[in-house]
């Protein structure tokens, strides 16, 4: 799991950085193959359910997918909840308004 210091780090600087944290954290994920899920399902699930283990999902050596616990989930879904309001606030800063018509017919819609 990523730390505290680095969920500060990662909101305060923006999505980049998100990113770069758990791509460092990704380096240490186990990996699987997708077809190799259908012997173990259950045993991966308890894995990762109750030992907060996150395991990568392999199609032909390329990553497809990730298996999280729900608490791992619900914290990237608050971290993108969290960037979208930065950029939200951000865009409502701007200077300018347009007439939504305007734009619309300008789209050709």
């Amino acid at each position: 799991m990523i730390g505290a210091a680095a969920l500060t780090v990662a909101l305060a600087r923006g999505s980049g950085l998100l990113l770069y944290v758990l791509n460092v954290h990704n380096a240490h994920m186990p990996k699987m193959a997708a077809t190799a899920l259908r012997s173990s399902v259950a045993e991966t699930l308890n894995r990762v359910a109750y030992q907060g283990e996150r395991i990568e999902l392999e199609r032909h050596g390329k990553a497809v997918a990730a298996l999280v616990s729900i608490e791992d989930l619900e914290l990237l879904e608050a971290l993108e909840h969290r960037i979208d309001l930065a950029a939200a606030r951000r865009a409502l800063k701007e200077p300018g308004q347009r007439n939504w018509n305007k734009v619309k017919a300008a789209l050709g819609l």
